[in-house]
């Protein structure tokens, strides 16, 4: 029998689903970071491939396949779109490939609705706005040096800053910057305020500016705690509502969809965006859990227009 598959490739990890028509699993694969933005293309288009291939093991002939991820620009360069192409036809995708924003992705697999806005919150942020299943047009995602409002990255830098500020007007740093300095002066001996502040400002520059977004997690860990952190999280949930609404028409119904790690149903700046998108406007809010069952779907609808959405599970 014949199948269909969809794929969400990520910088860290790349899923794969390949389903029937009516909706029924074939299998699922994954492997290591499938964009070429974060990895060679022909390591990432690599892995895809081993993912698809895993997912598709006893699937039959391949009918469609939607291929997700973020930064789809780098496909207008045809060396590219050859290399990915190339790796899926070794493993048995003879079929046209089509490659679409992870925006799309996420907004399928929270929804069946076709219109709507999908907030994205992981790393970095972005709010777009979809179209009959289609992007068109997009807030943030601006990246780390001109926007990433409220993402991981934001909320990193956010936590070092304050302990910096604290440490510079002569106030002791609170449980989370505590938390910071330990981390990111690992045996440190204390000293005073000046010097840790220098200290911690030569540390963070010596790093890629991408690795503040760890402590983003800290944040959330000491948000119930520390007055601080949980100054923090709402302004990281107030600036991702803001993006959202900003994606929007303002006498907009359809649903919003989130997805990425930062904004997850129990995560304290989860809880926060959606009593801040409440506040903005009564509709609904879906979370977006899995990308490949939109990737997925998204396949299967270009074979069968009325193909049902598959269940999260």
């Amino acid at each position: 029998m014949s199948c269909v598959v969809g794929v969400d490739a990520g910088a860290t990890s790349t899923r794969a689903l390949a389903l029937r028509l009516d909706g029924t699993v074939v299998g699922r694969g994954s492997a290591g970071g499938g964009n070429p933005n974060s990895h060679p293309p022909e390591i990432a288009g690599k892995r895809v491939a081993e993912a698809v291939r895993d997912a598709i093991a006893g699937g039959g002939e391949v009918l469609a396949c939607v291929l997700g991820m973020a930064g789809v620009s780098k496909f207008t360069d045809p060396e590219v779109v050859e290399t990915y192409v190339s790796t899926l036809r070794q493993v048995g995708v003879g079929c046209e490939i089509e490659i679409v924003s992870d925006a799309e992705v996420a907004f399928a697999s929270g929804t069946a609705e076709p219109d709507g806005v999908v907030l994205i919150g992981g790393t970095g942020s972005i709010a777009a706005r979809i179209v009959g299943r289609q992007l068109v047009s997009w807030v943030g995602g601006l990246g780390w040096m001109l926007g990433d409002e409220g993402s991981a990255y934001w909320m990193g830098r956010e936590a070092v800053r304050v302990t910096l500020r604290r440490l510079q007007t002569g106030e002791a740093p609170s449980p989370l910057g505590e938390e910071v300095l330990r981390a990111s002066l690992p045996g440190r001996t204390e000293a005073g305020r000046a010097r840790l502040a220098n200290r911690l400002i030569t540390a963070a520059n010596a790093e890629p500016p991408i690795r503040l977004a760890r402590f983003a997690e800290t944040v959330s860990e000491y948000a119930a705690t520390d007055p601080v952190a949980a100054r923090i999280v709402e302004e990281a949930a107030e600036l991702l509502a803001r993006l959202a609404m900003d994606a929007r028409t303002a006498d907009e119904r359809t649903p919003i969809v989130l997805a990425g790690s930062v904004v997850g149903p129990a995560s304290p700046v989860g809880v926060a965006l959606r009593r801040a998108l409440a506040a903005y406007t009564p509709v609904p809010v879906e979370f977006a859990a899995d990308g490949t069952i939109g990737a997925a779907w998204l396949a299967a609808l270009q074979v069968d227009p009325g193909a049902p959405r598959p269940g999260a599970s």
